[in-house]
């Protein structure tokens, strides 16, 4: 089987393009619009979309090695790009396993359409199992949506969210409702995001006052609390892969420029490069073990969801395992790479002052790492008693 070649969805020239324009989103803490559009025309957002419908058909593991790429030119960008993928990366899972609901996504996707993730809720560590968010029966079949969601990414240029409220008030409630629903006059995108890094990813907070999702846009009604439903797999699986993927593009970039950096400086002291020095080579070697243990782990499991393999009651653990590993293994090698690169990397026009600021968002994307460590102690050794 040849190698995938992910220059062929993501050019040499595009990434450049993309790297070149990242610093002043960053500074000017703006959506990278001049991204977007170039992704968009190269046909990035339908990465995940099948052949038939219009888009590149790659499944789920080319999609991460495609998002690490991206991610090794502008973290803020790949991050908000994510959100959209996880929608369509949803739409392939229920696609693939014979699951009718979202083809309304893929074919949106290839229509233009750009799809937010409207999930996250302040003080809501429930995450998929609960929301805040009341979901009100329309007579139509639809529901109304009210309540408040934050760092919804893709924030001034979204069509279309994805999102979840819980329904009080039907018979058999309470039950908990994903739909989508259109930018509207009930939609509020608060200009509020001005964060320490991940700026260009505008995540900001999206206040919901009744706003509708048709009958045709109201995916799944499922019990609140932790769910074996489609759905909720299909979320927590994609989100989880491609935020992995994510933070081990910016673990890359930091890797790359920390060897180039050792390459041009010389000591003043033993009149070495510091590719020669013992403890800088060193340095790096333990950045790119680190690195080098999350290829495989994220290709296997992405692998996984592809080929449908059967994971059980401990695809959770696996998953959540999977993206707390990334994040603090990135964190590590952004680390690393400041001390190789000495005071300089302290400065605000320094790439990697910029990767520090930015893999540090990584701790507060679900699973956070207090989630990660209950849902894996719960696999091994069962809930907590009493």
């Amino acid at each position: 089987m040849s190698a995938f070649d992910a220059a062929a969805y993501l050019s040499d020239e595009l990434v450049e393009r993309i790297r070149s324009r990242a610093s002043a989103v960053d500074a000017e803490n703006r959506f990278p619009d001049e991204d977007l559009a170039e992704l968009r025309d190269a046909g990035y957002l339908a990465i995940l979309v099948p052949r038939e419908l219009g888009g590149a058909g790659l499944g789920l593991a080319e999609a991460s090695i495609l998002q690490q790429r991206l991610a090794t030119a502008a973290p803020a960008t790949a991050l908000a790009i994510n959100m959209h993928l996880v929608w369509t990366g949803v739409a392939k899972v229920f696609g693939d396993r014979g699951i009718p609901g979202l083809e309304f996504v893929q074919r949106g996707t290839v229509a233009g359409e750009m799809f937010a993730f409207g999930i996250s809720e302040a003080g809501n560590d429930l995450v998929l199992f609960g929301s805040d968010t009341a979901a009100v029966p329309q007579p139509e079949g639809g529901y109304a949506f009210t309540g408040t969601k934050i760092f919804t990414s893709l924030g001034p240029v979204w069509t279309q969210l994805g999102l979840h409220g819980l329904d009080t008030t039907s018979p058999d409630g309470p039950q908990m409702v994903y739909a989508f629903v259109p930018r509207t006059e009930a939609v509020t995108t608060r200009d509020d995001w001005d964060t320490v890094g991940m700026r260009g990813t505008q995540s900001r907070t999206t206040e919901l006052h009744g706003a509708v999702a048709p009958a045709d846009r109201v995916v799944r009604r499922v019990a609140p609390g932790p769910n074996p439903d489609p759905i909720v797999f299909g979320i927590f699986s994609v989100f989880e892969i491609l935020l992995a993927s994510v933070y081990t593009g910016v673990a890359r970039r930091a890797l790359d420029l920390a060897v180039e950096t050792a390459k041009k400086r010389t000591s003043k002291k033993t009149g070495l490069a510091y590719s020669d020095d013992p403890d800088i080579r060193w340095r790096i070697a333990e950045m790119a073990l680190a690195y080098d243990a999350l290829l495989p782990q994220i290709a296997s499991l992405a692998g996984d969801i592809d080929a449908q393999v059967e994971h059980g009651a401990l695809w959770f653990a696996k998953l959540s395992g999977l993206k707390h590993r990334a994040v603090v293994a990135a964190k590590q090698i952004v680390d690393e790479a400041m001390l190789v690169a000495g005071g300089s990397s302290y400065f605000t026009r320094s790439e990697l002052s910029r990767l520090y600021r930015d893999v540090l968002a990584g701790m507060f994307h679900p699973s956070d790492p207090e989630s990660a460590h209950s849902t894996v102690a719960a696999a091994w050794l069962g809930p907590v008693s009493g």
